[in-house]
């Protein structure tokens, strides 16, 4: 009878599959914080309430992950019911925790007229798509990496834009939808049929949700070509593999085959590939529960031992970063000495931002675009100018560091 108030037939669906599927068999809870703590995916889906608020803010404490559906031996997926019922809290109008304002303000940057900027050449059907975090914390290596692949790919074009994963994770589905083939029916509206992503999370989207698009990493468009030349420095390091390419084992091959190539010697943790860990960013738990966010990094560092570890998304790369030595592969690419070293410069908050303008200023610039855009599509129901003003209010603060730097030399050079 509890389930009588739920408004999604997918929700319905998903709940009785898992209580008719899930045979108690505990494997996924001894690898779970948040299944040790509401139970086997039996026992939540019989107990699940739509009219609790407890019972509908209880899913945003689950990383998403999927490692339970990789170890359950009856192949159910527990992360895909605990995302449904993320959607089903929308649907009922629960308020969303106020720490996701950071993310969802992220995303909105990302989306915005003033971060966005697609140049397609003519002739282009090909288009590299860096994703937020790799353009703010490592844009000239952005820069390195299109070049790399013009010399393969010469009408290559660029999207700087944001996939609306943190959307998807926070089961704002209709926004999601609405961005995604907003963005998807101009690409394919002007020729583009392939997109090449840095960003795991990236793939993930366009791989899930769009029908036509062929989506492929940039680790194995170079795995297949060449990388861009740099030195080779024998070391020992372990790999990291971030949960949404969790099931791409050719990604999983070609990131192992790339570090070869550099010399490094691999020595794989116990949980990789299919059954990797999260890095404690997955599902934005930090902000609800950050005692199983850092859970997921406490037991990474356990299982790395003393190798540095190897990981090819930048999320990963900066929330493992805080507790183990880390490094993200495209930092292995362009410089591997001061990245085996621990000393490759990672730009942080503010400046990853304006480092995303200049990052598009270069690209105006550098493309001879037949077509280009801003994007101003800003979903359904939103309000446009909100978007902007975590914008003012970081270029006041970045204004503000500037002058008091400025007055701070001019007093101390003075006599």
């Amino acid at each position: 009878m509890r389930h009588r108030h739920i408004k999604r037939q997918t929700l319905l669906d998903s709940l009785q599959r898992k209580s008719e599927k899930c045979i108690e068999c505990g494997l996924c809870r001894k690898e779970c914080k948040f299944l040790q703590q509401y139970g086997t995916p039996k026992q939540i889906a019989d107990s699940f309430d739509p009219s609790s608020s407890k019972d509908l803010k209880m899913p945003f404490e689950c990383s998403l992950c999927g490692l339970c559906r990789a170890v359950c031996p009856v192949k159910i997926n527990p992360a895909a019911m605990f995302l449904e019922m993320r959607r089903e809290a929308i649907a009922q109008g629960v308020q969303l925790f106020p720490d996701y304002s950071i993310i969802l303000n992220y995303e909105k940057r990302g989306t915005s007229k003033r971060y966005s900027y697609y140049a397609l050449p003519e002739n282009c059907d090909t288009v590299f798509f860096p994703g937020c975090t790799l353009a703010g914390t490592r844009h000239d290596k952005v820069k390195g990496i299109y070049e790399h692949l013009r010399k393969t790919i010469p009408q290559l074009g660029i999207v700087l834009d944001c996939c609306t994963k943190p959307s998807h994770d926070l089961g704002r589905e209709s926004h999601l939808h609405s961005m995604f083939h907003e963005m998807e029916n101009f690409l394919q509206r002007h020729g583009v049929k392939k997109i090449l992503v840095a960003c795991p999370s990236c793939y993930r989207v366009f791989k899930d949700y769009s029908e036509d698009l062929r989506v492929k990493t940039v680790y194995e468009h170079f795995a297949e070509t060449s990388l861009p030349p740099s030195s080779n420095i024998p070391a020992t390091i372990t790999i990291h593999d971030p949960c949404s390419t969790r099931d791409e084992q050719q990604i999983h091959a070609a990131i192992r085959q790339l570090a070869e190539s550099k010399l490094l010697t691999i020595d794989e943790m116990k949980y990789v590939g299919t059954k990797t860990l999260c890095c404690g960013e997955g599902g934005t738990v930090g902000c609800v529960n950050p005692d199983y966010s850092a859970n997921w990094g406490i037991r990474r560092k356990e299982a790395a031992g003393k190798s540095r570890i190897i990981t090819y998304c930048a999320g990963c790369a900066n929330i493992l970063g805080f507790v183990h030595p880390t490094s993200h592969i495209i930092d292995l690419f362009f410089d591997p000495q001061a990245a085996l070293a621990g000393k490759t410069k990672i730009a942080k908050t503010p400046w990853t931002y304006l480092n995303r303008l200049l990052l598009k200023s270069y690209f105006k610039k550098r493309i001879d675009a037949a077509v280009s855009r801003e994007r101003t599509f800003c979903g359904e129901n939103t309000n446009k100018v909100a978007a902007f003003k975590p914008v003012v209010i970081l270029f006041t603060l970045i204004a503000f560091i500037i002058v008091a730097l400025i007055i701070a030399v001019r007093m101390s050079i003075a006599p």
